[in-house]
């Protein structure tokens, strides 16, 4: 079976994060360093700068902070992103869950699965994880996960260190 070229993990990028996603996170010119699974599939991509995702069983990506700190700077506001005040910052950046509480708003397009940015309400990306709640539980409901943090800035930069 055929390894997966760069382009295609493009096209998947854009498919799950709408168009150009798939440019910022594999830039044609970039270093990647790719680990494919035994069938072909990648299983790890990093840059220089970190993880920037890895391809799950299902074909989607799950995001590393680094990929996440790509789609921040490239994805128009408020696109997959859930907006936190101050409260739930410094847990946040922590690598701490986020609960739909204190979810200040969010992109509407966001459903449960998916990849979501966690952004402070003054812009700062502050982690990377997955939606457990769609974009109307996490503005309407006062209790439970909205998103399972995979990964939060402080980790990262520990990482990095």
């Amino acid at each position: 079976m055929a390894k997966t070229s760069r382009a295609d993990l493009r096209t998947t990028a854009d498919y799950q994060f709408g168009r150009g996603a798939g440019d910022a996170l594999f830039p044609a010119e970039a270093h990647l360093e790719i680990d494919y699974s035994t069938g072909g599939r990648p299983s790890q991509i990093h840059a220089p700068d970190g993880r920037l995702a890895s391809m799950g069983t299902d074909g989607r990506f799950t995001l590393g902070f680094a990929g996440g700190r790509r789609l921040h700077d490239h994805l128009d506001a408020p696109a997959y992103r859930v907006y936190v005040g101050d409260e739930s910052e410094p847990f946040v950046r922590d690598g701490e869950n986020t609960f739909a509480k204190f979810v200040d708003d969010c992109g509407s397009e966001i459903r449960p699965g998916d990849e979501v940015l966690v952004v402070h309400e003054g812009g700062e990306l502050l982690g990377v994880g997955r939606a457990e709640l769609s974009a109307t539980g996490m503005q309407d409901f006062q209790t439970g996960m909205a998103v399972m943090v995979r990964e939060g800035v402080e980790e990262y930069v520990d990482a990095e260190a």
